[in-house]
């Protein structure tokens, strides 16, 4: 695209007529897909057309000038005066489709605005300029959206790169960026990636949810929220463990929702992904290498620089190398309340990933070193995960007790029981206590007052024990 800068791409907002929401790929029993394939050859061949008049016509420079709505009307009527002087005319449901095509090509990110636009949808993938498939529902589904060719859809990759200043061509093929409104984008070009460019965005919705979305959605009982509740108000050191997809950041999310406001928060993060409500928040990022290979900043520069920053909390939004160590070092010295996410398993495994990190971050402890700062560092760890059936579950609430000889020993006090399937491909469960009456971060709960609550969520919860099941440490 000859017009339009960098740092207006993405910023615009959607065209004035109301487009409808993409929907699935449904097989075509009205036409054959030689026909379809004709029909968008030919659009195409319209959209150029219309393009190499419109670069000719429309002044870069004066586009700057106008606001975001403005510029994209004032680009929408040149193109119908463009269209409006050919010699054979369009139908108007073609007109309608190459203005929004184009309007969208010129000032945002092409065919992906629609699904961009979609706040029900979490994840776009894009494997080449014919196969777009999204997440909806937690079930990834095909849908009718393409690009013209691949070098259209390596046009788009470029333009979303360079909002961060960062490039993807074949010296340079791999790429992650942010989106204006904080959706994380990975772009990986050819000669890697065989089918043309691949294009991942993980999008976050506008609206950030709480801990009684959760309960609404049904990955967490009324009483399992209280005791998270209780577990952010009394200043818990805090792991939110689970595999990609699960919900972590968002878990994290509700639960800082619980930060007092008087309190000076430091987030560091790969990229900003956290909605941290607080007057008094520092959010930290990291930095990829440049062209030359230089300037990076990883994220354990960023923790151990926010110990300088003197911080009440440190939250990391996730944990994935060596500085596991300088986040537990924090989390010992009087950062009480400091949280990070890890990918894992289970809450065992989290620990066990943990230990694993530290230890190929170079420190060269005994492993029963490193076991009891784990156990002294860590209070609670909090497990989501997703179900087959695409829906995400708080899991697990555990707490960690201490050591036992070379073992760090766990007890449950919340978890979520798999019972079946309903014979339509949901699974059926429930959440249940794990038996414990008075928990060990029950010191905690008496300092800040919060008890009573601690101590009705658990009542609640241990209801529905089986009486079958041990529960205890583990």
């Amino acid at each position: 695209m000859a017009f339009g800068r960098a740092h207006r791409v993405g910023t615009m907002p959607k065209s004035t007529s109301v487009k409808p929401p993409v929907v699935p790929e449904k097989p075509d029993t009205d036409r054959s897909a030689t026909s379809a394939s004709k029909e968008n050859n030919e659009l195409y061949a319209i959209m150029d057309e219309v393009r190499g008049a419109l670069v000719e016509i429309i002044d870069a420079k004066e586009l700057d000038h106008l606001a975001a709505q403005d510029a994209r009307v004032e680009i929408a009527k040149a193109i119908r005066r463009i269209l409006a002087r050919r010699p054979a005319p369009l139908p108007s449901f073609m007109v309608d489709r190459v203005v929004d095509e184009l309007v969208d090509d010129v000032l945002g990110f092409g065919p992906l605005e629609p699904l961009l636009a979609q706040d029900d949808l979490t994840d776009i993938m894009v494997n080449g300029p014919k196969d777009v498939y999204v997440e909806l529902g937690g079930r990834i589904q095909k849908v009718n959206v393409q690009f013209r060719d691949e070098t259209h859809l390596l046009n788009i990759c470029q333009r979303i790169v360079s909002l961060v200043g960062r490039r993807v061509d074949e010296s340079s093929p791999i790429c992650d960026a942010r989106l204006p409104d904080g959706s994380r984008v990975n772009v990986i070009a050819p000669p890697l990636s065989l089918k043309g460019p691949t294009l991942t965005i993980r999008k976050f919705k506008k609206d950030k949810l709480t801990l009684e979305d959760l309960v609404r959605f049904g990955s967490i009982t009324p009483e399992g929220a209280e005791l998270i509740r209780v577990i952010g108000r009394t200043r818990c050191n805090l792991i939110v463990s689970g595999g990609t997809g699960s919900g972590k950041t968002t878990l994290l999310n509700c639960i800082a929702a619980f930060i007092d406001r008087d309190e000076r928060v430091v987030t560091c993060e790969d990229s900003a992904e956290l909605q941290l409500q607080q007057p008094h928040v520092v959010p930290l990022e990291t930095r990829p290498p440049n062209l030359e290979g230089e300037g990076e900043i990883r994220m354990r520069d960023l923790v151990k620089n926010c110990l300088r920053m003197r911080p009440d909390r440190i939250v990391v939004g996730e944990v994935r190398g060596g500085e596991a160590f300088d986040l537990l070092q924090a989390m010992n010295t009087g950062h009480d309340g400091s949280m990070g996410t890890v990918h894992a398993n289970s809450p065992r495994e989290a620990m066990r990933r943990l230990e694993t990190m530290i230890t190929g971050g170079g420190f060269n402890l005994p492993a029963r070193n490193i076991r009891e700062m784990i156990a002294n560092s860590i209070d609670v760890i909090i497990h989501a995960s997703r179900l087959r059936d695409g829906r995400r579950v708080i899991t697990d609430i555990t707490e960690v007790l201490g050591m036992e000889e070379d073992t760090i020993t766990t007890q449950s006090l919340f978890s979520y029981q798999i019972e079946g399937d309903d014979g339509e491909g949901h699974v059926v469960g429930r959440h249940v206590g794990g038996g414990v009456t008075q928990p060990n971060i029950w010191p905690r709960a008496v300092y800040y007052g919060e008890q009573q609550r601690l101590a009705d969520a658990l009542q609640v919860a241990n209801a529905h024990v089986s009486p079958d099941k041990s529960f205890g440490m583990v």
